[in-house]
């Protein structure tokens, strides 16, 4: 069997992988892993979005978000 691969080559599909992304590595930093160098996912999130709150609250807003954008199911 075959697997299908969806290739992201439209800017849609590119920021929707950007943000599952994000939303990837917050869910890491919650669980105190995931850091790297640079700014976290949780600054960057709050910053791009301005959500507020601590990390867990942050990625459950996120979530939110995403899922009215249609990008999370």
């Amino acid at each position: 069997m075959e697997e299908k691969i969806q290739v992201a080559d439209t800017p849609e599909l590119i920021e929707g992988r950007r943000l599952l992304t994000l939303k990837a590595c917050l869910k890491l930093e919650c669980k105190g892993m995931g850091r790297s160098h640079g700014p976290s996912a949780y600054s960057r999130i709050k910053q791009e979005f301005g959500l507020k709150g601590n990390k867990q609250s942050v990625l459950e807003q996120f979530e939110a978000l995403l899922r009215e954008k249609g990008i999370l199911v």
